[in-house]
């Protein structure tokens, strides 16, 4: 039965049981008094709906407060093992997976290094495929148990009605790949345990606005900085964040060539990739046969080796602005000369994103970003504002990501929660293989709440 907004009886208790769930998962614990107050029930809805979750083992007790002068008040908590998520980063140098329980504490991780085989799509559909057998064998946890299994992945990811989420990264080769529908075909997974699918900006955007630098902040811009660079952009209209091919904003005209194939792109100049390669082509000598991470961090020692002595404050910011180290040691100038380049390219591009969407808050992360650290970033705060236009650039704070690594991993885990939120803390149920019965769903919307 609908009322005059639309919304049905059953829409209203998932409503609410999401209104407790979210508020206790990211608040809790709280008592059945406290509930109320933050979530505009009343008592009544209240007790109806913590009963409800008790009763499907998504909340439990966690001690009691001393009440005025009344008995105890007694404390509830999401329940950790009453929901498991996978996480995957389909990053630029590995595959990494990770389960996690309901309060995304990690269980178990696998990791696959991507070889000269690279984006292969049967190689990354094997790697996720394996890597989710070995994380749930790690903990001996059932399949069925599972709530989803979220992916992070390269380029523009487009969710069709007939073949699920399909990938188009062109900077990996990737045209029109159908992930979903590859990774379902001869899933170990049971057919209701769902695959949800989306760029790897998003994810760490995600994760960011959830758990990290992003919370509280109504506007804001999440940057993943790695082989190359991308964002993702969260605003009120967009809550969730949406990905934005910022990497590919077109900063040089007739510049250097893209791994997307066009001329110019900031990824050209600012990604990992680009910048190892420009210091290999003015003389630098990365370890031979190295990884990037490997590659990245030979360059930060050459460009400042005396790295104990002069990572903070002001010291920072002359080095990546093309000082000198320390007294005594030799730095590489050409590294340091590439570092300041790229430091410059990177300011210039958030300059865009603040013109454009006049964030509150921008935060750097991915494994680039977070390898050069702090080090970097007060030369790229210092070219981003000097690059911006001055009030939207007196407004916004650029700060480097808080949740590490694995970041990407959770923002991913993150969206089958999500998803599991938005239900009400219920699990998809099974299709019927014909409609239900008129009399039963008036029965089931009329139920109390």
């Amino acid at each position: 039965m609908a009322g005059r907004n639309g919304r049905t009886v059953r829409d209203l208790r998932r409503a609410n049981r999401t209104a407790v769930l979210q508020r206790l998962y990211f608040d809790g614990p709280l008592s059945r008094f406290e509930l109320g107050p933050v979530t505009g029930l009343s008592s009544g809805s209240i007790s109806n709906v913590v009963a409800d979750l008790v009763a499907d083992g998504l909340l439990e007790e966690a001690g009691s407060v001393e009440s005025d002068g009344g008995r105890p008040r007694t404390l509830l908590r999401v329940a950790p093992g009453s929901g498991h998520m996978i996480g995957v980063d389909v990053g630029e140098t590995r595959v990494r997976i990770e389960l996690f329980d309901l309060t995304l504490t990690e269980l178990a991780r696998a990791e696959r290094p991507l070889t000269d085989q690279g984006y292969e799509v049967e190689v990354i559909v094997g790697h996720i495929r394996e890597g989710i057998a070995e994380v749930l064998a790690q903990v001996g946890l059932a399949p069925e148990r599972l709530l989803g299994v979220g992916i992070g992945v390269p380029g523009i990811v487009e969710h069709t009605p007939e073949r699920g989420a399909v990938v188009h990264g062109q900077t990996i080769g990737w045209d029109a790949v159908p992930l979903e529908e590859l990774l379902r075909a001869g899933s170990p997974l049971p057919h209701d345990v769902r695959y949800f699918i989306d760029n790897g900006a998003q994810t760490l955007g995600q994760a960011e606005m959830w758990f990290g630098g992003g919370r509280g902040a109504r506007n804001a811009v999440v940057v993943l900085f790695g082989s190359g660079v991308g964002a993702c952009l969260v605003t009120p209209e967009v809550e969730h964040g949406r990905a934005v091919e910022w990497g590919h904003l077109t900063v040089r005209v007739r510049g250097r060539r893209c791994r997307c194939g066009a001329l110019g792109c900031l990824e050209a100049y600012a990604g990992a990739e680009s910048l190892l390669q420009r210091w290999r082509e003015e003389g630098g000598r990365p370890p031979e046969e190295a990884d990037e991470e490997t590659a990245l961090t030979a360059m930060l020692a050459a460009a400042y080796p005396a790295e104990g002595t002069a990572a903070e404050g002001a010291e920072a910011e002359g080095a990546a602005a093309g000082g000198t180290a320390a007294e005594g040691t030799a730095a590489d100038p050409v590294a340091l000369a590439v570092l300041e380049e790229t430091a410059e390219y990177l300011g210039a591009g958030l300059s865009d994103l603040i013109n454009l969407f006049q964030p509150e808050r921008i935060l750097i992360g991915g494994w680039a970003g977070l390898q050069l650290g702090a080090r970097f970033l007060p030369a790229v705060r210092r070219h981003a504002m000097s690059y911006a236009l001055r009030h939207p650039a007196q407004k916004v704070t650029v700060e480097l990501g808080r949740l590490g690594p694995d970041a990407v991993t959770v923002g991913a885990a993150i969206l089958p929660l999500a998803d599991f939120f938005g239900r009400g803390g219920r699990r998809p149920e099974p299709a019927p293989e014909g409609p239900a019965p008129a009399w039963r769903t008036a029965l089931e919307e009329r139920a109390p709440h």
